[in-house]
């Protein structure tokens, strides 16, 4: 079984958690915590502001099995930064470096070194890396600077993250067969286009074209209803949709 754990789901920056008059917020950035249970995998996928914080509620940090980081938007990587200090200075470190697989631009905009921590490794349109029994490929999409949609299949199933994309790339791109789709539905149709991200109603146009079995939510602005976005998606999805909070848990 492959578990998705959302340890943070706000789009472009950090909102209050508990939201604010205009919307609600998770207080925490994009990141999520992907395990296979059969082989004890592990894969914190991007690492938003806030996400290390609810990381250490699901699981140990110094044994994870890897990070993949989507692109260089602070709001999908800066918390490998407490990732390090805790490994270097706090908790201790007694293991082989942990792989990392990033899209470029990332590395140089560290302000620590990993070395015998992190074992990094730039990722790109097309590659593919085996981690435990899951096989992670990339797609890039629609969205500056370099960003990489994720796939992650295991014996029993699918994944499909979009990461952050515009409507110039679609879910299709991750291959037949997603059971579950994390896909950016950063805002409502009232801001299509300002931002070069999708609205709820791109989000669910392009899970049915995918043939999506179930489409989760992501990436929504801290001020833009939940409730409006996710009406959107499933409007075009054709189907429930679910809005990603922390600790909400999905299984394939």
């Amino acid at each position: 079984m492959i578990t998705l754990t959302v340890l943070g789901c706000d789009g472009s920056y950090s909102g209050p958690a508990g939201g604010t008059s205009g919307g609600s917020s998770s207080g925490a950035a994009s990141g999520y915590l992907v395990r296979s249970w059969g082989s004890g995998t592990s894969l914190w996928l991007d690492a938003g502001p806030g996400t290390f914080a609810n990381l250490q509620r699901f699981c140990d940090p110094m044994a994870l099995s890897g990070v993949v980081l989507t692109h260089e938007h602070c709001d999908h990587f800066s918390d490998i930064e407490n990732l390090l200090t805790a490994a270097r200075w706090v908790i201790g470190f007694r293991r082989e470096p942990i792989p990392v697989y990033a899209s470029p631009g990332i590395r140089p905009k560290l302000a620590q070194d990993i070395d015998g921590i992190l074992d990094w490794r730039e990722v790109g349109d097309g590659d593919g890396v085996r981690l435990g029994d899951l096989q992670v490929s990339f797609s890039r999409t629609d969205h500056p600077p370099v960003t990489h949609a994720v796939r992650i299949e295991g014996e029993l199933g699918a994944l499909g993250y979009s990461a952050d994309s515009g409507p110039g790339w679609s879910l299709e791109a991750l291959g037949p067969g997603l059971d579950l789709a994390l896909c950016e539905a950063t805002y409502t149709t009232k801001f299509q286009g300002t931002a070069g991200h999708m609205t709820g109603r791109e989000a669910g146009s392009t899970a049915r074209a995918a043939s999506v079995r179930r489409l989760v939510i992501t990436h929504r602005w801290p001020t833009v209803r939940a409730e409006d976005v996710r009406a959107e998606a499933e409007e075009t999805f054709g189907g429930p949709v679910s809005q990603a909070a922390i600790g909400r848990g999905y299984s394939i």
